[in-house]
């Protein structure tokens, strides 16, 4: 006797509950649990797939259904499921990057006199092909299926809405009509008003030249040394393209190929240029694009073979909402899934699985019926191809240079890349003293939303400034007495902080993760061992700085702040608090020891919380470094006032990059700290100032909140307070209405024509 199927009990939201039961028993109890639903669309008549089920199935017996269904079975995951149904029961086999979901819809039904009892969560699924399939490519599962037929959306929506009784019913007017209001709205001809839309959107970006004249007295050498570290760089973005999403690589080809197509196809590549996927940066994440903009793949064995017909092309999909982890793990885990799976690791496992250098996979992408289905491969592997490419680039730049401590450095990072082990070379990066500044590797965890673990590719290629790079010693040097005289109790500090070095460059060229609104610095590496053992250092990206400061922040200053403290809005006071912004990543909690007495990271234990709220740290505790500097005569008392109103400033700026990115969400908690607590004030002429008699008690009660939350490793308080204070709160949304109007663009858009001009010479 077959045994029954389990289902995992899910709440109501779709949380596992980590109990599984009987199919017949979750109908009796009511219990919430998944099913999949899969609809085939031809994009080319606008046709939808239906399946006549049998006509000894249990429920609407002989009715025309959709494409493919399924129960999801105890330790499955959606997506294999979806994969598994449509073969099972069509005979189509198809990838991962075929399948689109599109919503989850809550179904809840009592029948049978109340003996059975449907509470489940359908994930609908989405696979467009290019054209219908033939009937006779289908193999039908004879137990399930009776019969095949393609019929157009609008035909099959009216059939649904007058109750046909030839069809299982579904209630178009309810929840479940997404999937009609969806493919209808992609394939209306709206080409002029999306055209017009992402030109908008576009116009968010002041494009920048980043000019030649940072190469005056880089020599002959250093010149051909930087022709091969811009060539491996360009490979930190094929790799970059790769961690976002699966398809995205796919993506990214097919729009390039296309952007002389028509206007809207170029505005197309060109706002996902600067967004390097369909997600954009400025819109909490939001598609521009759909899955009907995708690239078109062949597949000829997906189906059995039919005369004259070269098989099946699909849309590569991807999702309406963006992956929080990204293309780091299997893109149905989920964190039960992924935190069972580690609970069964020995130690030396569990830290790789939670590293930055390594993705989850599955051992077999289209069945799994326990957790120990996933398994670790580390980046060298992952992305060999690029690596080993961009190794030997390295490598030859190495043997290049004349400089002992940049060759060190482009050899250890060429050795990392072929072993995985990026501790040497990061030594190697900080330790840099040369001409020609170089970072690249995988560095920031933003993309990894899931957990904050796994670390994105990136390439900054820049001119040290020499004059620029002293001026800002004085801070790396201070930072043992920052330290110590951090707003936490003493317990919670660290006794050996190391100075941080600090280097300002002029940016030649960066690439891989430097989406949307670009970085003015960065203090690395994030690996906790090497903060602990030997600190920080910093990188200031000082053009990019003089950039956004006169295109930006000034334009903003002289629209939001109050007409008596626009003057004191400069650029030497937001590049200072940039610096201070970067040292103050280096101290305060890192490696932390919780009230179990078992040592942790700050980043493991607030997961994907640790970046906001590290970005807002940073911020907040940079203002209380300064204004203690000041106090010390260490800066001129001359700052004092400029730098908060800079602040003030700064804090439009930067909420303007949206409240799912970091930085965004971290300086929304800090100005709704800092107004509450009567820090900042609005005036009736809706500008904003600085009350310099409360923002000094207001910026340290908030570096102490949050350098404790940090301290303790305390999930459940920094939740709580990004809930409560990194919101979109009415002050805020004055200010941005009013730089919306007057169009102040939110962010940059580089180029570089020095880049070009070298390439062309080489």
């Amino acid at each position: 006797m077959a045994l029954e199927e389990h289902f995992d009990v899910l709440t109501k939201t779709g949380l596992k509950t980590g109990v599984s039961k009987p199919r017949s028993a979750v109908h009796r109890d009511g219990d919430y649990h998944r099913a999949v639903h899969i609809w085939i669309f031809a994009e080319s008549t606008q046709q939808l797939l239906l399946q006549k089920r049998t006509d000894w199935k249990d429920s609407w017996p002989g009715l025309w259904d959709i494409s493919s269904a399924g129960h999801v079975s105890a330790g499955d995951t959606s997506l294999i499921t979806a994969r598994r149904e449509l073969q099972e029961e069509l005979g189509v086999t198809l990838p991962n990057d075929a399948f689109e979901l599109l919503f989850i819809f809550l179904q809840e039904s009592v029948t049978n006199n109340g003996k059975f009892i449907d509470n489940e969560l359908d994930d609908v699924y989405l696979v467009t092909t290019l054209h219908p399939i033939p009937l006779e490519a289908f193999t039908l599962q004879e137990s399930e299926v009776s019969a095949v037929k393609y019929i157009s959306i609008q035909d099959y929506k009216q059939l649904l809405a007058k109750g046909d009784p030839h069809h299982v019913p579904y209630d178009v007017d309810g929840p479940y009509g997404q999937l009609f209001d969806i493919i209808t709205k992609r394939y209306q001809d709206n080409t002029q008003a999306r055209s017009q839309l992402l030109q908008k959107k576009l116009n968010r970006y002041s494009p920048i030249s980043l000019t030649a004249d940072v190469l005056t007295g880089v020599t002959d050498e250093d010149k051909e040394v930087l022709v091969l570290l811009i060539q491996a760089a360009r490979i930190m973005d094929d790799i970059f393209y790769q961690q976002v999403w699966c398809s995205n690589p796919s993506l990214r080809e097919w729009l390039k190929g296309r952007d002389q197509l028509s206007e809207l196809d170029m505005l197309k590549w060109k706002y996902y240029s600067i967004n390097k996927s369909p997600w954009s940066c400025l819109d909490e994440n939001e598609a521009f694009l759909t899955t009907a903009d995708s690239a078109v793949k062949l597949l000829p064995e997906a189906t059995k073979p039919v005369a004259n017909w070269k098989g099946l092309e699909y849309r590569a999909a991807f999702p309406i909402l963006k992956p929080p982890g990204a293309n780091f793990y299997p893109p149905d885990m989920d964190k039960m899934e992924f935190e069972s799976w580690m609970e069964s690791l020995p130690e030396n496992e569990k830290q790789e699985a939670t590293g930055f250098f390594n993705v989850i996979r599955r051992h077999n992408d289209s069945h799994s019926n326990n957790s120990s289905d996933l398994y670790i491969i580390p980046y060298s592997k992952e992305y060999s191809l690029f690596l080993a490419k961009a190794a030997e680039l390295l490598h030859k730049a190495g043997d290049l240079t004349s400089s002992p401590s940049l060759k060190r450095l482009l050899h250890s990072k060429a050795d990392a890349f072929l072993s995985n082990d990026y501790y040497d070379s990061d030594i190697a990066w900080m330790e840099l003293d040369s001409k020609l500044d170089v970072t690249i590797g995988p560095y920031e965890t933003y993309e990894d939303v899931l957990f904050g673990y796994k670390a994105t590719f990136e390439a900054f290629i820049g001119i040290r400034d020499d004059k620029a790079t002293a001026q800002v010693k004085l801070f790396g040097d201070q930072l043992q007495v920052l330290e110590q005289n951090l707003p936490m109790d003493d317990t919670y500090k660290s006794p050996d902080v190391i100075a941080a070095p600090i280097r300002v460059i002029q940016l030649v060229y960066n690439s891989g993760d430097v989406k949307g609104p670009q970085t003015v610095a960065f203090n690395l590496p994030n690996d906790e061992r090497i903060v602990k053992d030997r600190g920080s250092s910093m990188v200031m990206l000082k053009n990019v700085s003089e950039a956004k400061f006169k295109l930006i922040l000034q334009p903003i200053a002289d629209l939001c702040i109050v007409k008596e403290q626009r003057g004191l809005v400069d650029f030497d006071s937001f590049f200072t608090h940039t610096i201070c912004h970067e040292c103050c990543h280096g101290i305060g909690p890192h490696t932390i020891t919780l009230p179990s007495g078992q040592t942790s990271t700050v980043r493991l234990e607030l997961q994907e919380l640790h970046s906001a709220l590290e970005e807002a740290k940073a911020d907040i505790v940079g203002l209380w470094a300064l204004n203690f500097l000041i106090a010390k005569d260490l800066l001129p008392k001359s700052l004092v006032k400029s730098i908060y109103v800079s602040f003030l400033a700064g804090c439009f700026r930067s909420v303007r990059f949206g409240l799912e990115e970091a930085h965004g969400k971290g300086q929304a908690l800090q100005f709704n700290w800092l107004f509450e607590k009567g820090g900042f004030v609005l005036h009736p002429d809706q500008t904003f100032s600085v009350d310099f008699d409360k923002i000094e008690g207001a910026v340290e009660s908030l570096s102490r909140e949050i350098l404790t939350i940090q301290a303790k490793g305390d999930k459940d308080a920094a939740q709580k307070l990004l809930e409560t204070y990194g919101a979109m709160t009415q002050p805020l949304n004055i200010a941005l209405e009013k730089l919306a109007k007057v169009q102040v663009p939110v962010d940059i858009t580089p180029d570089f024509p020095v880049v070009t001009n070298l390439l062309r010479k080489n």
